[in-house]
């Protein structure tokens, strides 16, 4: 049995229907494809324009550098230290006689010549004593004198033998005993005379004086550890200053010969320049083994005793001896990590960067120990561009030293915590 399926027979209003759809969509197909063109075609122009890509950067110009050769001076190096000054001689201002203060003749913190009277301690019990002693001495001399009459006496008697040698030899000791007897007198004078004169108590040294301990009517007992301490005194000229070297320093000093005699400077804390002259009078016998250090001592003339114990300095030492060095500009001496470089320039122009070994600041100057030659062409201007492995242009320049700063007045001086207005 064959089956047939039916065909379905299209609808009229439906084939208008697809066939004005196809109109409405031709026209929107047609301008996608003139846009995806024109896009086509600003790419390939982009890559006509780019295809041969950017064109080089003009050259950078050459760095004109300053240069010059290393100034090259006799120099004299000083060694650091730091330390503090101390009184050349102190005592402390004991009495030696005991009794009541009846007088101070000094202000506290002046300056004191030796032999001034400081204090006054009651010097009556003393004079009382002093005529006491004067008049045992006068009984002892009126002894002797007897004494002496009686032994002259009995001597012409010997000769008839009407005194015996035993009362000549008594007489003759006690001759000896008064004349025993009136220097011991004598002696307890001058005791009592030094008390009265103790009773006035000078200044042992000069310097300057601290405040008074004690006041006028205070008691005062005399000794040399258990008496009352009455002031204290510090010699200021010369003064000392003491200072603690390094071993190194040490034997270095010491193979130039200035381990003693030799000059030193010191700069106070407010100071830039080194104006304190002395020279070095002492070094301590042996080196400390726990610090590896040896105290040194400085001697400084302070006729205006404004030089005061307990300030510290910066001292520096010389032997004496100068070198011949090589000088270049601080600011030309460049940090490299860890190293010290300077920039110089050879014959063919190249810049180049050498290793340094430096030394001290001399008047804006830095001391180049070595690595540098004297007839290196060194940067001293325009550094900052400065690339080693490149060439540079130059031109001369010349090394000179500045002249020292002087710090203005109150410079490092400490900044006052208030202020008020003036009236």
């Amino acid at each position: 049995m064959t089956v047939h399926t039916p065909i379905e027979k299209l609808d009229p209003a439906d084939a208008k229907v697809r066939r004005e759809l196809k109109t409405l969509l031709r026209p929107a197909r047609g301008r996608r494809a003139a846009w995806i063109g024109a896009l086509l075609l600003l790419v390939f122009g982009a890559w006509w324009l780019l295809r041969d890509g950017t064109p080089p950067a003009a050259a950078a110009p050459a760095p004109v550098l300053t240069v010059a050769a290393p100034l090259t001076r006799d120099v004299t190096l000083w060694d650091e230290y730091i330390g503090r000054f101390e009184a050349s001689k102190a005592v402390e201002v004991r009495p030696r006689v005991s009794g009541a203060i009846t007088a101070i003749h000094f202000t506290d913190g002046q300056i004191v010549r030796q032999g001034q009277p400081l204090f006054t301690i009651d010097p009556r019990p003393y004079r009382a004593a002093l005529s006491e002693a004067r008049a045992a001495a006068a009984s002892a001399r009126s002894d002797l004198a007897l004494a002496q009459l009686e032994l002259e006496r009995a001597s012409r008697l010997v000769d008839i033998e009407a005194v015996s040698q035993s009362e000549i030899d008594r007489l003759r000791a006690r001759v000896n005993a008064a004349t025993a007897a009136l220097a011991g007198a004598d002696a307890r004078i001058a005791a009592r005379a030094l008390d009265v004169e103790f009773t006035t108590v000078r200044a042992p040294l000069s310097g300057r004086i601290s405040d008074r301990q004690i006041d006028a009517g205070n008691l005062v007992s005399a000794g040399d550890a258990g008496g009352t301490l009455l002031t204290t005194i510090n010699a200021l000229d010369p003064i000392y200053f003491t200072f603690q070297g390094s071993e190194a320093l040490f034997l270095k000093t010491k193979r130039e010969g200035g381990d003693k005699g030799a000059d030193v400077e010191v700069r106070l804390q407010d100071e830039s320049d080194y104006r304190w002259k002395g020279r070095l009078d002492f070094t301590d016998n042996g080196l400390d083994p726990r610090s590896g250090t040896i105290r040194a001592r400085a001697s400084f003339g302070n006729r205006e005793m404004f030089l005061t114990p307990g300030m510290f300095g910066n001292m520096r030492l010389s032997t004496g001896q100068t070198t011949r060095a090589l000088l270049v500009p601080a600011a030309a001496v460049q940090t490299d990590q860890a190293r010290k470089i300077v920039y110089v320039v050879g014959k063919d122009g190249m810049v180049a960067a050498k290793p340094v070994e430096i030394g001290p600041d001399v008047d804006g100057l830095r001391v180049i120990r070595s690595g540098l030659a004297p007839t290196d062409r060194v940067v001293i201007n325009g550094y900052q561009f400065a690339r080693p492995g490149t060439k540079a242009e130059t031109k001369a320049g010349r090394i000179v030293a500045a002249a020292p700063k002087q710090a203005a007045a109150g410079t490092n001086e400490p900044v006052s915590a208030q202020a008020t207005f003036a009236r």
